[in-house]
């Protein structure tokens, strides 16, 4: 998420600058200091949209790296450098002279500077560190030890990758090209059936993947990408903005009034607390577009819910497009990304946001509310049971949690804000080590914007009961010995503190 995080800066820029600028999308000449401010600002966003596959490659290279080091950005883009130019056209048609009569495979070689690649050399250049970084080689060599070695690796490395890639990619290309251009062909339909897959897709992580198709231009596509660099339908075979359009009422309404349905299913006595992740959930939703929190509170207790939820997203997302609204986000669906979008060429009819918001409010509400009831679902605080939790809140009552709660309020009567801050996060640390075995069995640490990412040593000696006795949201098991621990959007400062553990 690393690369993603960079995109609010462009939304800033680029909606500022549509606004004082709209000789940039509508023609004419750009005169006064004020449109000339306006069109610098253009223009100095989409240098991050231009370039959003090298912030990918980057910003993987970084974020998989052992303790973030930038040794394994610095390999991963020289992974970039060398898979592009190995794969370009012309040296493509130089090597094999046969593929200038080949449009299909030409077609995929001139897409290869793409993010899915960005996404792949990343990925090389945070292995070779990861394995290589401390590699000893005799004194005659020496110069090229440790972490000197790691981008001369990936580039070895990359070499075969673009070997493989030279008779791999024209097929997976081809794939996605025609999952892509399928679900276009539906028109509004398609739309919907995209959002739907997004949502189900958010409890493997895989969501990604799916939007690297629609969002960024991987195959043609490129919803984002096209967007914000002030295109609009005319440039595009497609109505433009369309694969984001349907995020936005979702988001800003839809969630907070799932939020309030959840609130008000639990029990009279566990409101209370409910409410308290809810409502930071919903606010999460509304102003930025993070829904995660909220998703993964209820995604494992009531995954039928959460099927009708996808399935919401998408009904939602077909009704939007076929009213004409449309607008744009770099980050995510939330009010922010709504107003900075508004000024680009391809915003249309941005007022509907009101009556469909209404409309994802009422149908979020009422369905979420009638299963929960009617089904009687175990979402947080219907079900009884001693050890649940919601984040930072012990619904249990028991002893040691009041007891938890004292040693808190004593804590905080000696020490600043920050201070007993920082010890929250030190205290969910620790107590989340001890549920995955301790630090000897932790092999990698990572996060992403709500998540903890962890590889271990031993899946056997994870507790789970004691990782959600920290107030986690949720444990989630995506590979062998995988696992990832869901936070919130402060999961950085968790992150941290359990490295520092680790270390000592």
């Amino acid at each position: 998420m690393l690369p993603v995080s960079c995109m609010p800066i462009c939304a800033l820029m680029m909606g500022l600058g549509y606004c004082m600028c709209p000789e940039a999308m509508q023609g004419g000449e750009i005169t006064g200091v004020v449109a000339c401010i306006g069109y610098f600002l253009i223009r100095a966003g989409s240098a991050l949209i231009d370039h959003i596959a090298w912030l990918f490659a980057i910003g993987v290279g970084i974020g998989m790296s052992e303790d973030n080091n930038g040794t394994g950005a610095l390999a991963a883009l020289v992974s970039w450098l060398m898979i592009i130019t190995l794969l370009n056209v012309d040296t493509i048609t130089t090597l094999m002279p046969g593929l200038e009569e080949n449009s299909s495979q030409l077609l995929a070689f001139s897409k290869i500077d793409n993010p899915f690649i960005g996404i792949l050399s990343g990925i090389i250049g945070s292995t070779c560190y990861n394995r290589f970084h401390n590699t000893k080689l005799p004194n005659w060599l020496s110069f090229f030890s440790g972490k000197r070695c790691v981008a001369i690796v990936a580039g070895v490395c990359s070499v075969g990758v673009s070997f493989i890639l030279l008779l791999v990619w024209p097929l997976v290309f081809s794939a996605l090209t025609t999952l892509g251009h399928g679900i276009e062909g539906l028109g509004a339909a398609g739309a919907g059936i995209y959002a739907f897959l997004n949502r189900l897709l958010i409890p493997f992580g895989l969501h990604h993947a799916l939007n690297n198709v629609f969002w960024f231009d991987t195959i043609g596509l490129g919803d984002l990408t096209h967007f914000w660099a002030g295109e609009t339908s005319a440039d595009v075979s497609w109505s433009l903005g369309m694969y984001m359009s349907g995020f936005f009422p979702c988001m800003m309404f839809g969630v907070p009034a799932a939020c309030l349905a959840v609130t008000k299913s639990a029990k009279p006595e566990k409101r209370k607390a409910v409410m308290g992740i809810m409502l930071s959930s919903a606010l999460c939703s509304f102003v930025c577009g993070v829904t995660e929190p909220f998703e993964f509170a209820f995604m494992f207790l009531a995954p039928e819910l959460y099927l009708v939820y996808a399935l919401l997203y998408g009904l939602i997302t077909y009704i939007t497009v076929i009213t004409g609204f449309r607008a744009g986000f770099s980050f995510s669906g939330g009010i922010t990304d709504l107003i900075f979008s508004s000024s680009l060429p391809a915003a249309s009819k941005t007022w509907l946001i009101i009556p469909l918001g209404a409309l994802a409010f009422v149908l979020f509400y009422v369905v979420f509310r009638l299963m929960i009831v009617k089904c009687n679902l175990r979402t947080p605080g219907r079900y009884d049971d001693e050890n649940e939790m919601l984040p930072g809140i012990d619904l249990s009552g028991s002893k040691k949690a009041e007891s938890q709660e004292s040693k808190t309020q004593t804590t905080k009567s000696h020490k600043s804000k920050s201070d007993s801050s920082k010890e929250k996060y030190a205290l969910m640390a620790e107590t989340i080590l001890r549920g995955l075995g301790g630090a000897q069995n932790l092999k990698t640490i990572d996060n992403c914007i709500t998540r903890l990412r962890l590889e271990l040593n031993d899946m056997d000696l994870v507790d789970e009961s004691v990782i959600r006795s920290s107030g986690a949201l949720a444990v989630v098991y995506p590979g062998k010995n995988s696992l990832q621990v869901v936070i919130g959007t402060r999961v950085q400062f968790v992150a941290d503190e359990i490295k520092a553990l680790c270390k000592e």
